[in-house]
C-alpha cells in the first residue's frame, strides 16, 4: 500500500471503470504519441495507459513511496519513470518535441499546473486531466458568467476545451470533499494572438482582479490611451469579454505604447 499524503494533495482513484473512460478520452492522432502522466501515484491510469498500441509513455511522481510502487508494479517502465516535481523539472529534458498530458492533478497546485503548461504551449498540443470540478468549471466556462476568470481567458486563448463528465468523491481514497471532473483540452489553430503575449496576460489578469470595477477603473493602471477611453467595450467588466475582445484591448495598449 502506497499511503495518500495531505501535504501532496493525493487523493488515488480506485474505480477502474473511471480510470478506464479518462484514458479513452486521450486521442492521439499519426505521429502524437509521446504520452507524459503527471501524479500517477498507484498506476490506475498507468495500466490502461500501456495497454495503448505504439505509446511513448513516460510518468512524472514526486512521491518516493510510488515511485517505488511503480517500478515494481510496472518494470517495463523502469526508465521512463521520472522522480520529481513537474512544476520544476525541465518539460524538454522528458521530451524534446510535442507531447500529451495526462493525469489526476493534485487539487492544490492544478492551477500552476495550468500556468506552466500555457508556458510549454507549442509543445503540449492534448491535456486530459481530472481536477476539482470547481477549477473544471471554470476553465470550461464561457464569458457572462461569474466563474468565468484568469484561466478561462488563457486557456481558452490557445486551446479548445471540452467539459467530458464529472466524477464523485466515492471513487476515491480518501474521498475528497469535493466533486471532481475530467476535462480535455486540445491545442487549437491559433500560433500567435497577434499582439503582445504578455501584456496580453497582463491585462486579462489585472482585468479579473478588479472584476466588480468597469475596464475603464480595472485598468487604469495600464495608463489607457485616450482613443481607448471612450470605447464602450471599457464599460463591461472583466467576465463579459470574450478572448478576441481581450486581444482587441492588448493591440490598442500595445500600440499606444508603440507611438510613445
Amino acid at each position: 500500500m502506497v499511503r495518500p499524503k495531505k501535504y501532496l494533495g493525493q487523493h488515488f482513484l480506485k474505480d477502474k471503470n473511471v480510470a478506464r473512460r479518462i484514458v479513452e478520452s486521450l486521442s492521439l492522432s499519426t505521429g502524437e504519441n509521446q504520452v507524459l502522466e503527471i501524479g500517477p501515484g498507484t498506476g490506475v491510469l498507468t495500466q490502461y495507459l500501456t495497454e495503448l498500441p505504439h505509446i511513448n509513455l513516460k510518468l512524472i511522481e514526486i512521491d518516493r513511496e510510488s515511485v517505488a510502487y511503480l517500478q515494481q508494479h510496472f518494470p517495463q517502465l523502469h526508465d521512463r519513470i521520472v522522480e520529481g516535481d513537474f512544476l520544476t523539472t525541465a518539460l524538454d529534458s522528458i521530451f524534446a518535441d510535442n507531447f500529451s498530458i495526462i493525469g489526476n492533478f493534485p487539487y492544490n497546485i492544478s492551477s500552476q499546473i495550468f500556468f506552466k503548461i500555457l508556458d510549454h504551449r507549442n509543445q503540449i498540443k492534448q491535456v486530459v486531466c481530472m481536477l476539482q470540478k470547481e477549477v473544471a468549471d471554470r476553465i470550461a466556462e464561457k464569458p457572462g458568467s461569474k466563474t468565468y476568470g484568469i484561466l478561462s481567458v488563457l486557456l481558452q486563448a490557445y486551446y479548445d476545451v471540452d467539459y467530458l463528465f464529472k466524477v464523485p468523491p466515492g471513487v476515491f481514497f480518501p474521498p475528497p470533499k469535493v466533486m471532481s471532473a475530467v476535462i480535455q483540452l486540445k491545442r487549437n489553430q491559433r500560433a500567435h494572438l497577434g499582439c503582445d503575449e504578455v501584456l496580453f496576460k497582463t491585462v486579462v489578469k489585472q482585468a479579473f482582479q478588479n472584476r466588480r470595477k468597469t475596464l475603464r477603473n480595472a485598468l487604469k493602471v495600464l495608463n489607457l490611451p485616450a482613443t481607448l477611453l471612450a470605447d464602450p467595450i471599457l464599460d463591461k467588466r472583466a467576465e463579459q469579454l470574450a478572448v478576441e475582445q481581450f486581444i482587441f484591448l492588448t493591440r490598442a495598449l500595445e500600440q499606444h505604447r508603440d507611438a510613445r
